[in-house]
């Protein structure tokens, strides 16, 4: 990822996740980015994927925007010999793609249990009444769910490294690690990238998944010594939770977080890249995408850059 631009005005490291403009495509995506007077995009796969990777990395450059993170890989929890095949050989895709697009910084969100029959479905059932229950049962151990998401970071490491490419571990919110992630504190991030250089293997600050954890400002100083901080994501934690606990994130502001706070503990790192904004919230999708574009450049200006040091 090309560094931000001191000339570029005080939204130089501002990013539009492109999950926050839901409804954008790509291409509306860096229209309104470029707009707005962003410097930055984070874009997801499916995005990308509308027009092909090639013709993605062309627009983006056409916009004069840089990508600020990629997402997501990930999805690492199979135990079985096709489940494990098929998610290497998607992140070995999305690898590419990142690097492709022109950032080191490939997002993965690691998997929940098997037992989940799909992210935010229902679990998958036990065996029927009668039958001997496992013991324990391997599609809902999240211990060795965990164990499985360091054999997998550890296949794709060479792949990474060949690539320049880093994959950037996220933690999420403990309410989603039955489906989606089952690493849900910085420290799980950073103990499982101990094992591998700085350089493949990083992890991303999402303010709405970690502001609650008593540990952070250590383990985001420990992130800094280690030179592992490869992201910031800033988006709100607003109640009463939706349906889909994903989607109760709202603008920096509308809700609980600390931002001044958890800022500058990541400015004290030395981070100087790119604060991305990924919103997931049907309001904020239902919203004009430029009007969404001004209300979250306003929120950074308020409540984020005044701590970046």
């Amino acid at each position: 990822m090309t560094g931000p631009s001191a000339s570029a005005g005080p939204l130089a490291r501002l990013s539009l996740n492109t999950a926050t403009t839901k409804a954008w495509t790509l291409q509306e995506a860096l229209d309104g980015a470029a707009r707005g007077g962003l410097g930055a995009v984070g874009l997801w796969r499916d995005r990308v994927h509308e027009v092909g990777v090639d013709k993605a990395a062309r627009l983006v450059e056409a916009a004069g925007l840089r990508v600020s993170s990629l997402c997501r890989g990930g999805f690492l929890t199979a135990a079985d010999d096709a489940g494990i095949a098929a998610a290497l050989a998607d992140n070995r895709a999305a690898i590419v793609e990142a690097a492709t697009l022109g950032t080191r910084e490939l997002v993965l969100v690691v998997g929940g249990l098997p037992a989940s029959s799909a992210p935010g479905g229902p679990a998958l059932p036990y065996p029927a009444a009668g039958a001997a229950a496992p013991d324990p049962d391997p599609t809902r151990d999240v211990v060795a769910a965990r164990a499985r998401v360091a054999d997998r970071i550890a296949d794709l490491v060479p792949y990474a490294a060949e690539h320049d490419v880093r994959l950037v571990l996220e933690p999420l919110h403990p309410v989603l690690a039955a489906d989606r992630a089952v690493i849900s504190t910085l420290g799980q991030a950073l103990d499982l990238a101990a094992p591998f250089p700085a350089q493949p293997v990083g992890v991303v600050v999402d303010t709405s998944h970690v502001w609650w954890d008593p540990d952070l400002e250590r383990q985001i100083a420990r992130a800094g010594a280690e030179g592992r901080l490869a992201a910031f994501q800033v988006s709100d934690w607003t109640l009463p939770l939706a349906a889909d606990a994903l989607l109760s994130r709202g603008h920096v502001g509308d809700g609980h977080i600390d931002f001044a706070t958890i800022t500058r503990w990541v400015a004290a790192t030395g981070y100087a890249g790119d604060i991305e904004v990924e919103i997931f919230h049907q309001g904020i999708w239902d919203t004009p995408g430029d009007q969404t574009v001004a209300t979250l450049a306003e929120r950074y200006l308020r409540h984020v850059l005044p701590h970046l040091g």
